[in-house]
């Protein structure tokens, strides 16, 4: 746990709504030195999820680190599996599927190949830090 007032209200239960889970895993991704990661808004625009989580490793072993991460804290505090993960084995691209909310860790060269943040650039977003 971070210790910020956001992780003493999950540890309440308070990580319920879709907006706080995309939120909660992005500072997740940053607290393992994700880099540029990407939160967008998919509410209206889809309807298979709510929101997008976009952010790089910088080699195959710090995306798995960065799945793992958010794996272990969303299972261990809320009892949150994903329904999918993709890509856990080659790690150049991990996809999980939590329903409201779809993380992509991917590797520069990956997420240079496949440019999700030109897919989705209309949508709104924004960068976490």
């Amino acid at each position: 746990m971070t210790g910020s007032p956001r992780s003493a209200e999950r540890e309440r239960g308070a990580a319920t709504s879709s907006e706080a889970l995309a939120e909660w895993i992005a500072e997740l991704a940053s607290d393992r030195k994700a880099a540029d990661i990407k939160v967008f808004d998919l509410r209206g625009i889809v309807s298979y999820t709510d929101w997008f989580i976009v952010c790089s490793g910088n080699t195959e072993r710090q995306t798995k680190a960065i799945h793992d991460a958010i794996h272990k804290e969303l299972k261990d505090e809320q009892g949150l599996l994903p329904r999918r993960v993709e890509g856990q084995r080659e790690a150049r691209w991990i996809l999980m599927d939590y329903l409201d909310c779809v993380v992509h860790i991917l590797t520069p060269e990956a997420r240079g190949y496949y440019r999700l943040e030109q897919l989705w650039g209309d949508a709104p977003g924004r960068s976490v830090e």
